[in-house]
């Protein structure tokens, strides 16, 4: 029988990466345990993910909670420490570029536990991301690198990194929005809140773009230059809300902020949608496999296959009124390009890799 596979998971990025890995290796009959650090732990930011995705119960919850990156990494590491000595699993799974990731990459390294990580060789090439230095350390300690994209396969390459390490297996959140698409209900959603029927989904959530006061409010005079053109509906992640509360965001009245929501109903709210403006990953991916025009508030986007094979444009607050004008006049594109091995069957891919390294008892 294969050796004990640990996943990690921690924040909401990770739960639709993680769910079709698990169902895959499940059906290889391979011993697995599911950890959530609980680096996201209210209902609205990770539990609600478990419930929609079908995915089990995590085998342990850390709870951890939010602060600092270091503390918070710090106590996900000795919660994981203690975990992977008394289970000592043959490999350790991680996802994305959370603190749980890196979290997990360091403590199995130094218990000389090898580690796969999905998602691997994205590069932003910005070091003011904490995102980024997360991926930069744990693709330097792990030992299977499991790319979604051609780029990230070429940086790692120019990293130096041992091609038999390195995997182009596509991506596993395009897995679950693939199994899941006949349940993202648009006219639900527009119903739900009220909407009319033109409206754009913004989420926002950064530190470059609400952390500093003045950031905060030239985002808020950005983003009510778009509502005078059209509505949007903001889910708004605590992260930053009261700082934007305060430049004004709540203010205007073609803006309407509601709480996270659940992965189906987000989706669902961005299948219909005229546009999506965002400072997020995942929400670039998703919007490049559903057609929907993608402005992304960032200087850089690690994801720049969702740019040439998608939907996406990297866009900065003095030009994104601009950018959604254009959008909206030009509507939603009947065909567009998705990128290769965005097919729905990654987590197959990854299972086959994983089942293939795993150790026999």
């Amino acid at each position: 029988m294969p050796g004990l596979v640990l996943h990690v998971t921690g924040a909401r990025p990770n739960f639709p990466k993680a769910a079709p890995v698990l169902r895959a290796l499940t059906a290889r009959g391979v011993e697995q345990r599911l950890v959530h650090t609980g680096q996201h732990y209210d209902q609205k930011m990770s539990d609600v993910f478990f419930d929609q995705l079908n995915l089990p119960r995590p085998d342990v919850d850390l709870g951890v909670g939010s602060g600092t990156h270091a503390r918070q990494t710090a106590a996900i590491m000795t919660g994981l420490e203690d975990l992977m000595l008394a289970e000592r699993p043959a490999l350790v799974v991680v996802y994305g570029d959370v603190n749980s990731t890196v979290a997990a990459a360091l403590v199995a390294a130094k218990l000389g536990i090898p580690t796969a990580h999905v998602e691997a060789g994205l590069r932003s090439f910005d070091l003011t991301m904490p995102e980024e230095i997360n991926r930069l350390v744990t693709d330097r300690l792990a030992d299977l690198l499991l790319c979604t994209s051609a780029d990230a396969v070429a940086h790692l390459g120019n990293e130096g990194v041992d091609p038999a390490r390195i995997h182009l297996v596509g991506n596993p959140m395009i897995d679950t929005l693939l199994a899941n698409l006949h349940r993202f209900d648009a006219e639900a959603a527009r119903a739900a809140h009220d909407l009319p029927a033109r409206y754009i989904v913004a989420t926002l959530h950064r530190p470059g773009n609400v952390d500093d006061p003045a950031d905060a409010a030239a985002l808020v005079k950005s983003v009510h230059a778009v509502a005078d053109q059209a509505h949007i509906v903001l889910p708004l992640h605590p992260r930053g809300r009261a700082r934007l509360q305060e430049a004004g965001l709540f203010d205007h009245p073609a803006l309407q902020i509601v709480d996270p929501l659940g992965y189906l109903e987000f989706m669902g709210l961005v299948r219909g949608a005229a546009a999506v403006v965002t400072d997020s990953g995942g929400v670039q991916e998703e919007t490049t496999i559903l057609g929907v025009p993608c402005l992304t508030l960032r200087p850089n986007t690690e994801r720049p296959v969702t740019i040439t094979h998608g939907t996406n444009q990297l866009v900065t607050r003095e030009n994104l009124p601009d950018a959604a004008a254009a959008v909206l006049a030009a509507g939603r594109a009947e065909t567009w390009n998705v990128p290769p091995l965005w097919d729905g069957k990654a987590g197959e891919r990854i299972a086959e890799i994983i089942s293939r390294v795993l150790p026999r008892s």
